[in-house]
């Protein structure tokens, strides 16, 4: 089987776009604008064409079976408004994942995002993510470490602020995708300089704390290939050992996964080549940030399994574990749905 870690419903029907722009014009009228979730009329039909015709017809093509599959990123906009336009946004948006798995519950398995808001204590989302994963069978949720959108104004990952979620994501047996949404910051391009550097920021957040003390089965998802990170692994041991912070490896490896959202051979061979295998997890992230076919190959950039098949060094029992059993392991409530 194989089992892609990071998808995102960027094809949503058009009625989910018209209730933000709704969220937009009120919170312009009035900064102060309190959000009521209301109704979102979207049928199975416009569901089932919005995702037959893009991610389910590309799992056929390219040969994957199950996507783990979350609200559009860019779209989680959590420094919009305040927490009623986050939360009423939120539910509307894991509302529609879970009805996507209903759907086809034999292709896609939910992710949710969290209605996070700028210097808001997280223990508000403590009630999504019991909702959510509690009652709705979610496997997973996506963290936002920069709510604010590029200007990095809430604590970093290891202070005590994040940890009611922390402690919910525990007693639930879930991981976490590290993952920010659209970028506010002029010096950012969105899928691009921040979603990189924002994993990479993450990641040594993480990795100069000691959180992982306070919560040994914890569990974090780094996506994008960890941005910087794996191509930097040299710097960031220099500077663990210098800071005597002990052996990266054991520092971060029980409790810190990559994904394979990188788009090119090298890039993934890289990978491959210096985190243990682990530690990732299968990953294409389509249809999202880079949907062009690569002239170099004639394949589609973001068609992944062809790098991992490509790649030389592993052998197939290595492989398999990228494809399927990692994810297995990492989120454990997954087997409901496998």
């Amino acid at each position: 089987m194989i089992i892609d870690c990071h998808g995102h419903y960027t094809t949503a029907p058009q009625s989910l776009g018209d209730y933000r722009e709704q969220q937009r014009r009120a919170l312009e009228a009035d900064p102060n604008h309190r959000s009521v979730k209301g109704r979102l009329a979207i049928s199975d039909d416009q569901i089932r064409e919005s995702i037959e015709n893009n991610q389910l017809r590309l799992q056929r093509e390219r040969g994957t079976d199950m996507t783990i599959f979350s609200p559009r990123a860019s779209w989680m906009g959590h420094h919009l408004g305040n927490e009623s336009t986050s939360l009423a946004w939120t539910e509307h948006c894991n509302d529609l994942i879970k009805r996507v798995v209903d759907l086809f519950p034999e292709n896609f398995a939910p992710v949710c995002q969290l209605p996070q808001s700028p210097l808001v204590t997280p223990e508000a989302c403590v009630a999504e993510l019991e909702r959510t994963v509690g009652q709705m069978g979610f496997v997973g949720c996506n963290l936002n470490p920069d709510p604010s959108g590029g200007f990095w104004k809430d604590k970093p990952l290891h202070d005590r602020f994040w940890y009611p979620i922390y402690e919910k994501m525990v007693e639930l047996d879930i991981p976490a995708m590290i993952h920010v949404s659209g970028a506010c910051h002029e010096a950012f391009h969105t899928t691009s300089s921040y979603y990189l550097s924002a994993d990479t920021t993450a990641f040594v957040q993480l990795m100069m704390s000691d959180l992982f003390k306070d919560f040994p089965e914890l569990r974090f998802i780094i996506p994008h290939g960890g941005g910087a990170v794996p191509y930097h692994w040299g710097r960031f041991r220099g500077m663990a050992q210098d800071l005597k912070l002990g052996d990266l490896e054991q520092r971060v490896l029980d409790n810190i996964y990559f994904d394979t959202c990188v788009y090119h051979q090298a890039g993934i061979d890289l990978l491959l080549e210096v985190i243990p295998d682990k530690n990732i997890l299968f990953a294409s992230e389509m249809i999202g940030a880079v949907r062009g076919v690569d002239p170099q190959t004639g394949h589609y950039f973001d068609d992944t399994k062809r790098y991992i098949d490509a790649n030389r060094a592993l052998d197939a029992g290595q492989k398999q574990a990228i494809f399927e059993g990692n994810a297995r392991r990492v989120f454990p409530r997954l087997d409901r749905y496998l």
